[in-house]
């Protein structure tokens, strides 16, 4: 495995501009978002699904602080925890610092992970990452990484990174409701010790997410409970608009349902395609 201290040494430099100036054929898609606006049918839409004109590389502003919708708004943690009761003492020592054989275990079984991150303004960020089991690796006992596959190519979560170095990972198995927790440190890296990593059942990704695990600790299983996440049941009595709705809504798209879900279809087909390795 790759030790700590090179490790370290290698994503406090500067990243190498290795990949300046070539074509990725998916950077065609940023281009989508005026057509998806004037368009009746749309060839790809990946990344058209903000309402902003913005492009990824323009200066978002802060949001400004908006004054409390409601009153009784808590404000200090003095305050909160006068509210709940104190975690048990197990609760308390549950959060370790490093990844031990049964935490390897479970990441190199994990196909899917939430990744939270925040940017300099405070504002936060949720993403899902998925991939084969395993796509997240384990450096070493403090260190876990995560390949930047196909997107949309707005880069929300890795410009957090880059401007607020932390990050938090919900692991997720498929079938369990309990989850394995990642907080702490995190950096955008262009190592070739790291992307070298992802050369079987993926292709090299262009960048790597690293984070050092600040805290490494089990999630109990009531949220999935309580949500019925697993529990195909609750599946057929679930009511709600699908993805292509939310799109149509959010865009005023002329095309069809049927016409944007083909293209959806046909999109998604060709990204995963290309996670592949040559």
């Amino acid at each position: 495995m790759l030790g700590l201290t090179e490790l370290a040494g290698q994503l406090r430099q500067p990243a190498r501009a290795e990949h300046e100036g070539e074509h990725d054929e998916h950077d065609d898609e940023l281009g989508a978002l005026e057509e998806c606006q004037h368009a009746p049918t749309i060839r790809r839409l990946h990344g058209c699904y903000t309402g902003a004109m913005t492009t990824p590389d323009s200066p978002q502003p802060s949001p400004p602080l908006s004054p409390p919708p409601v009153g009784d708004v808590v404000t200090s943690v003095e305050q909160l925890r006068s509210l709940y009761r104190r975690p048990s003492s197990l609760v308390q020592r549950k959060k370790q610092t490093s990844i031990d054989e049964v935490c390897q275990a479970v990441l190199a079984a994990c196909p899917f992970v939430l990744l939270a991150t925040s940017g300099s303004d405070g504002s936060c960020d949720v993403s899902p990452r998925g991939g084969p089991p395993g796509f997240v690796k384990v450096l070493d006992d403090r260190h876990v990484a995560i390949p930047d596959l196909n997107g949309n190519n707005l880069i929300d979560s890795i410009s957090n990174i880059v401007t607020n170095a932390h990050a938090g990972l919900l692991c997720v198995m498929p079938g369990r409701d309990e989850t394995l927790r990642v907080d702490g440190p995190a950096w955008v890296t262009t190592s070739a010790a790291v992307l070298d990593r992802w050369t079987d059942e993926l292709r090299r990704p262009t960048t790597a997410i690293v984070i050092e695990t600040a805290a490494v600790f089990l999630h109990c299983a009531k949220s999935f409970r309580r949500g019925r996440v697993w529990e195909p049941a609750s599946w057929d009595e679930m009511v709600a608009p699908d993805g292509i709705d939310i799109i149509r809504c959010h865009l005023s798209l002329d095309a069809t349902a049927a016409e944007l879900r083909e293209q959806f279809e046909h999109g998604y087909a060709a990204d995963l395609a290309a996670d592949r390795p040559a």
